[in-house]
């Protein structure tokens, strides 16, 4: 059964005219700096060179001015990111509209992105991102082990909306892409020692963190290097009140090492990362005994997670014509451990542990070629294969005096072929042209996630037929292989006059399809799948975007405004639905839930006030209604009404922000200030809407001294100084307290929990100091 709805409408006028307003008068939030700027010149220089913003990810011949592309792009150079004092992605979540770079919580460094309201709530390794990660042109293939520690890096760009024409593959929502320092021309070095920790009384320790880096030629302008290594000590920020000990410990390593040779046309640019990390699990709130606008917690169980990750890339460039040959290989293996404490109570309710194990190889090749004409042509291939393998236990002992086994282990490959043009016309009027090709294979093998003996997909000893020995009325799983093929085309114009652009385009992604790791409701999920018409895989998600944007300039360069509006259309949206369940702890079922259309409108504005001072600020406002409900959302057993009045998760209707970076001569050193303020809404998490994300109000502060000695540098910093409770996710579980009670309290957005819940805390008002030193 389906139900429909007429499209609302996606911004209303008057909404239209008071965001144009006010980006008019506020400025740009993406303060980034020249790229070719040197390290050491940038910190004397930071509001000189910030006119100029360059970007690669339009993939073509050379790098390009930020106002120059025809695409909502956010960007942080070197010197930004330094300025920023961003040490994980998810310190961007608050620079630009629009965009949410959190960690789901539930275990460390997995990723729950959401650009333009496209994102996903889950762990589950099987599903597919919305917002694609590349780390130095290397798609990561799954969300694992993308939140972790950042060191040494050269930019990140930020690409909102759909980009399949030209990044691997699921990129409906964006794009994030990481660039690694490069080696360098001449010797050079930076090490960093910082400490910083909460400094509210009742929460937990110190977090110390120390790194170098070294740079420069082997043999002069032919064979360069680099070497970095990175080290962090957590105390852990929160404070159990079940023991009174600290809650999030960890200690993170990281070696690095980078050659680059130049042998006359031919560049190749080899890089090696290792990653080790341990620590705590998840520092997990119930809400239905604690605040959520508190930062108490008290569990029974520890946990612990565990991650290993080797990430290597060697891109080859070459010279040939007038365009350029570029050869990007990518390998990441990764394997890691867990185990929360997932009814977050002091009693022992529902622990779980999971192993992940993950490797991945890709290949991208691609011809990059811009004539004198006016044509910018970058066409090619890529090629993605990963293996991954999850197990999951689960001991929740007043439901079953056994320990609950399974989870599933999949081969994914990828095959594309892509291509992408912009003809200039004449008159500053340029059409835009793209088209991708994708196949996308999946074979996989899923175990049931129930009562049964004792087995790891991991170690591939868990059955995926026959009968279950504990269980002998249900299986044990099943073995199945789907394959999607599609095509992913991008139409648009651009007009440039002297004082910027207007802009716009029509463009098409895709989210495969694939299976769920973790069913614990056997039967249930049979009974649909193998119905008529049923399958075992849920099916691919369609994405479609239309974007007008206009991007401007003064003369003199002193204000920039950038404005994008946009409207997608998704059908077929996956989606994990949520339910607490007495029996399993938490039920995650994956369907495809409904169509809907998400409307948005954002702006970012730069302003350089005086010499010593520049003003930046962003505004971003989304609608989002579902247009056709394909599943029971609401759990209420019927699909009706209710369920097309739900919110969609992970939208906040609102993200709007200021700040300033100052720039005080000493005449012998300087001390520059960064204050920057960004409001996110509140948003639904879950899709029944009974769990949902807290509002938040970020503040940030940083202050750093440039010594008259050569290279040195004193930073205070502050990181919510406001103190805001920023959570994870907020899934429900069948365990609450005496505030769990009560029809009020089941009400969507209520201020409590039906039965509590499993809320991943993330760290409140933090406070440091950083000793820097360059040369």
């Amino acid at each position: 059964m389906t139900i429909a709805t007429p499209m609302r409408s996606p911004l209303r006028l008057g909404k239209l005219a008071l965001l144009i307003s006010a980006a008019a008068l506020t400025p740009y939030a993406a303060a980034a700096q020249d790229a070719e700027v040197p390290a050491q010149e940038e910190a004397a220089n930071t509001l000189d060179t910030i006119n100029e913003i360059l970007v690669t990810g339009t993939k073509t011949k050379d790098a390009e001015n930020v106002q120059d592309v025809p695409l909502a792009v956010t960007a942080f150079n070197a010197g930004t990111l330094e300025a920023f004092k961003i040490r994980d992605i998810s310190g961007l979540s608050f620079q630009a509209p629009n965009v949410s770079l959190d960690q789901v919580g539930t275990s460390r460094g997995t990723a729950n992105f959401s650009i333009r309201g496209l994102g996903i709530n889950s762990s589950i390794p099987s599903i597919d991102p919305t917002v694609g990660v590349f780390v130095d042109g290397v798609y990561l293939g799954f969300n694992a082990g993308v939140v972790f520690d950042l060191f040494d890096l050269e930019s990140v760009e930020v690409l909102r909306g759909p980009q399949g024409v030209l990044f691997g593959r699921n990129v409906t929502g964006g794009a994030v892409l990481i660039n690694t320092g490069n080696p360098t021309e001449d010797f050079r070095g930076k090490f960093r020692a910082a400490v910083d920790g909460p400094v509210d009384g009742g929460r937990g320790g110190a977090n110390y963190t120390v790194s170098g880096v070294v740079s420069g030629p082997i043999i002069e302008d032919t064979l360069l290097f680099k070497v970095g290594a990175y080290y962090n000590k957590d105390e852990g920020y929160f404070r159990n009140l079940f023991n009174g000990s600290n809650q999030g410990a960890a200690e993170t390593k990281i070696l690095r090492g980078a050659l680059e040779a130049r042998l006359g046309d031919l560049t190749l640019l080899g890089k090696l990362d290792y990653f080790e990390s341990d620590g705590d699990g998840p520092a997990a709130q119930n809400r239905g005994f604690f605040d959520r606008n508190s930062y108490d917690l008290s569990i029974d169980n520890r946990g612990f997670y565990t991650n290993e990750i080797w990430t290597g890339s060697l891109t080859a460039t070459m010279d040939i014509g007038a365009g350029t040959l570029t050869n990007v290989f990518g390998w990441r293996k990764y394997d890691a451990a867990t185990d929360g404490d997932i009814d977050a109570t002091p009693l022992f309710l529902f622990h779980s542990t999971t192993e992940t194990a993950q490797e991945q190889f890709s290949n991208e090749l691609r011809y990059a070629i811009s004539t004198e004409d006016g044509l910018d042509l970058t066409f090619g291939t890529f090629w993605f294969d990963q293996n991954i393998a999850y197990t999951e236990r689960r001991q929740l002992p007043l439901a079953s005096p056994f320990t609950f086994y399974g989870g599933g282990a999949q081969d994914h490959e990828v095959l594309g072929v892509f291509a992408n043009a912009q003809y200039e016309l004449g008159s500053g009027v340029s059409i835009i042209a793209g088209v991708r090709w994708s196949q996308e294979t999946k074979d996989a093998g899923v175990t049931y996630v129930r009562p049964r003996t004792p087995c790891s997909v991991v170690d591939g000893t868990c059955p995926t037929s026959g009968v279950n020995s504990l269980i002998p009325t249900e299986n044990n799983g099943f073995t199945d292989r789907v394959r999607f093929r599609n095509v992913s085309p991008k139409i648009g114009m651009q007009y440039e006059f002297s004082a910027g652009q207007l802009y716009g385009h029509w463009s098409r992604g895709f989210r495969s399809g694939g299976y769920n790791f973790r069913i614990t409701n056997a039967r249930a999920f049979e009974q649909i799948a193998l119905a008529p018409g049923g399958t075992l895989a849920f099916d691919e998600e369609e994405v479609n975007t239309v974007e007008i944007g206009g991007k401007f300039q003064t003369a003199d360069g002193a204000l920039t405004v950038n404005l994008a509006g946009y409207v997608t259309k998704i059908d077929n949206m996956q989606r994990e639905v949520n339910q607490s369940s007495p029996t399993a702890g938490v039920a995650q079922s994956i369907f495809n839930t409904a169509d809907a259309t998400i409307s948005g409108f954002e702006a970012e504005a730069r302003l350089r006030a005086t010499d010593s001072l520049v003003l930046t600020a962003n505004i971003g406002l989304i609608d989002a209604a579902y247009q056709r409900i394909l599943f029971d959302i609401s759990g209420n057993g019927t699909i009706d009404q209710g369920d097309l009045n739900l919110s969609l998760p992970r939208v906040p209707p609102l993200t709007v922000g200021a700040g300033l970076v100052h720039e005080l001569d000493l005449g012998n050193g300087n001390i520059l200030t960064r204050v920057n303020y960004q409001y996110r809404d509140k948003a639904a998490y879950t899709d029944d809407n009974f769990g949902w994300l807290n509002d938040m109000n970020n503040l940030e502060v940083n202050v750093t001294w440039t010594t008259p000695i050569d290279g040195l540098s004193f930073s205070v910093y502050g990181r919510n100084l406001l103190d805001e409770v920023q959570e994870g996710g907020d899934t429900q579980v069948p365990f609450g307290g005496p505030l769990s009670v009560g029809a009020a309290n089941r009400m969507p957005f209520g201020a409590n929990p039906a039965a509590g819940t499993f809320s991943p805390l993330l760290r409140g008002r933090n406070v440091g100091i950083e000793a820097l030193f360059e040369f």
